[in-house]
């Protein structure tokens, strides 16, 4: 017996629909909450809903936790680095390393990748301001990020989250 041909035009499914456009409205969201708030790099906000959005409701606090953990510490470990030590590479790989220390230390090895993406943005990216107030926006942009995310995921629940 042979299988029916193969379309090559798929529809998208009504599921899919549904969950591009929750998560096209947190990211928007965020993005302007925080634009509103006058964060000057506010497209970090929806970069953090976007990862906080891919996730079932349970998975999406773990992160979440993880990610704002996570922020916190690579924010005040770019802010001290970058306020006493130059901001070249090799202080950005001695933060890594520590980061990763101190991660482990305090059993936060899930938060690592975050504190070391904001510690990243902290040190290796130009900027005008301090290099505290750079990490105090970069915290701010992602835990509005982080929050819209999960209360849009709370409020607005995923079609297949609904069916269990």
């Amino acid at each position: 017996m042979s299988s029916p041909p193969m379309s090559h035009h798929s529809e998208p499914s009504w599921p899919a629909v549904v969950n591009s456009a929750r998560t096209a409205t947190a990211a928007a969201a965020s993005f302007l909450i925080a634009r509103l708030c006058g964060l000057p790099e506010a497209y970090w906000a929806p970069i953090s809903t976007l990862v906080v959005m891919q996730s079932t409701l349970g998975a999406a606090l773990k992160i979440s936790a993880d990610r704002f953990i996570g922020t916190l510490v690579g924010a005040l470990a770019g802010g001290l680095l970058a306020h006493y030590f130059p901001q070249v590479w090799w202080m950005f790989a001695v933060g890594v390393f520590f980061l990763g220390i101190l991660c482990a230390a305090l059993r936060l090895s899930d938060s690592y990748r975050f504190a070391g993406i904001t510690l990243a943005i902290v040190i290796l990216i130009p900027h005008t301001n301090s290099s505290w107030i750079v990490a105090l926006h970069r915290f701010i942009e992602v835990s509005i990020g982080i929050i819209v995310g999960l209360a849009v995921t709370v409020i607005w629940r995923a079609p297949a989250e609904r069916q269990v």
